[in-house]
């Protein structure tokens, strides 16, 4: 505003007052080249209209400074190009439509509406809804509600009983207003006793599964007052009725198939409605058949008693996954087919344990839940279990120097033993060769006496003394002797009479 009063400041007050109307209209066309000062310039010059007061001029004076600084004039001007904010006002989207909106409940004057909040709300967020309502067979639509709101619920009252309405809802932003979300069918304005509502039964909320060629029949319990409107839908296509049979009564609706096809494989949709409000669920049919047989069999290699087979999946898996592969083998000798694998569930296999001499064919089923393939693949090569000629060499073993002279493993052991009991002495020697015993008592040898039996088994040597006496007592000596050499053991024997064993 300096810029613009600068030329009447040789005056402040008078020019005041002469020079106010005159920049208004000049200075019109500066505004249109500066928009943001457009509109603050006209207040400035507002501000001066009242002549009489001195308080006016004070800005003047201000101002009076710029004749004498002529070239601050022209800098006010380059400060007013601040459009830049322009750019930086992002253009807002409105938000999205409204989600899911359907009817909750249905009364003589009234209609309950419910719905979901919209995926995109806009950087402005989201101010509230507007639901709007049009009789059926008119276009004009008018707002229910005064003032948007934020709540995804509304009821709208007073309507007339037996009209047909249509329903949409707007959500609503500083940006604007959304596609409408609108309810596909009109709503009669009819009291409901009992909403609609479908009891699917447990076995049918998962995939329905059966056999080609076998039949499907479902019953499917619902309730609703009044009587329900119930439709079948197919990939939102009606069902055709002269393959699908429906019928209907006021608790339940049976679906009927005499013969099921593959084709008839797929989802259906169930919707039961009232006047507007309803229920929907989704019934899952999958039928079945055997898969055809595997692809691409080869016989990889032979070898030894072991054959190495590979194939690819059947091109048609029977609607239902491939749970393994049978593979069974044939001898050419008896011509029978033996199952050497069962739910094998990889692409190749090893079969072994074959017969030597031998020729086998071999072949392969695919199975699913529906059971085994018709038919199966078959190697177009024979594996022919070849007889290999093997020379029996013995195992060369290292000759080892077994000679060892003796040695006793366990010495004799001191014994006491009663007059008239025979008694016995043990010990264990080793040695190779064999070692020569001798038993001696008192370091004389005993020779053949009958009171003495002495005896070998395993290097377990052993001296029996029969009804032993007093004098039989005495230090007994086993000896061991081979060429390599000898060693011996002795051992203390005490008999003691009847009085002294008391």
């Amino acid at each position: 505003m300096t810029g613009k009063t600068a030329p009447p400041a040789t005056d402040p007050a008078p020019a005041a007052q002469k020079k106010e109307p005159v920049p208004t209209p000049k200075e019109e066309p500066a505004a249109a080249a500066e928009e943001p000062p457009a509109p603050e310039h006209p207040p400035a010059a507002e501000q001066p209209t009242a002549p009489t007061d001195e308080p006016a001029p004070v800005p003047m004076a201000e101002a009076t400074p710029a004749p004498e600084e002529g070239p601050p004039a022209p800098p006010a001007e380059p400060q007013a190009p601040a459009p830049e904010p322009k750019p930086e006002k992002p253009k807002a989207e409105p938000p999205s439509s409204p989600l899911s909106l359907a009817v909750e409940e249905v009364s003589e004057n009234s209609v309950t509406l419910t719905w979901k909040a919209p995926e995109q709300t806009g950087q402005s967020g989201l101010d509230g809804y507007v639901v709007e309502i049009c009789k059926d067979g008119s276009t004009d639509w008018t707002v229910a509600n005064k003032e948007p709101f934020l709540s995804t619920r509304y009821t709208i009252q007073d309507l007339g009983s037996g009209d047909k309405i249509h329903v949409r809802v707007k959500a609503v932003s500083a940006s604007g207003a959304s596609v409408p979300a609108t309810l596909v069918q009109p709503v009669l304005i009819r009291e409901i006793l009992q909403l609609p509502r479908i009891r699917m039964p447990r076995h049918l909320r998962q995939t329905y599964v059966r056999r080609v060629g076998d039949a499907v029949n479902m019953m499917i319990p619902f309730q609703g007052r009044p009587q329900p409107e119930v439709i079948w839908t197919k990939g939102d296509q009606p069902l055709d009725t002269s393959h699908i049979n429906i019928r209907n009564t006021e608790r339940d609706t049976i679906f009927y198939i005499r013969e099921a096809q593959r084709s008839d494989s797929g989802k259906y949709e169930l919707a039961v409605r009232i006047n507007g409000a309803e229920d929907k669920a989704t019934l899952d049919i999958r039928v079945i058949e055997p898969p055809g047989p595997p692809q691409n069999l080869k016989l990889v290699d032979v070898w030894g008693f072991n054959v190495a087979l590979e194939w690819t999946p059947p091109v048609d898996n029977g609607n239902s996954e491939i749970k393994g592969y049978m593979v069974q083998k044939s001898d050419k000798k008896s011509g029978k087919w033996f199952t050497a694998l069962e739910r094998c569930t990889r692409t190749s296999c090893t079969i072994s344990d074959l017969i030597m001499g031998n020729t086998y064919s071999f072949r392969v089923f695919a199975e699913n839940a529906c059971g085994l393939s018709e038919k199966a693949a078959v190697t177009s090569g024979v594996a022919h279990i070849k007889k290999t000629k093997t020379a029996y060499q013995p195992e060369k073993i290292p000759e080892r120097d077994m000679m060892e002279p003796p040695k006793f493993t366990q010495p004799l052991t001191d014994r006491t033993t009663t007059r008239g009991y025979s008694t016995h002495l043990f010990c264990c020697v080793r040695g190779f060769p064999q070692p020569k015993i001798i038993w001696m008592k008192n370091q004389m040898e005993i020779r053949e006496d009958p009171k003495y039996i002495a005896m070998i088994e395993q290097g377990v040597c052993s001296l029996e003394i029969r009804k032993p006496s007093p004098f039989d007592g005495g230090i007994y000596t086993c000896k061991a002797v081979n060429p390599l050499g000898e060693a011996s053991v002795d051992c203390k024997l005490d008999v003691k009479g009847h009085w002294a064993a008391l």
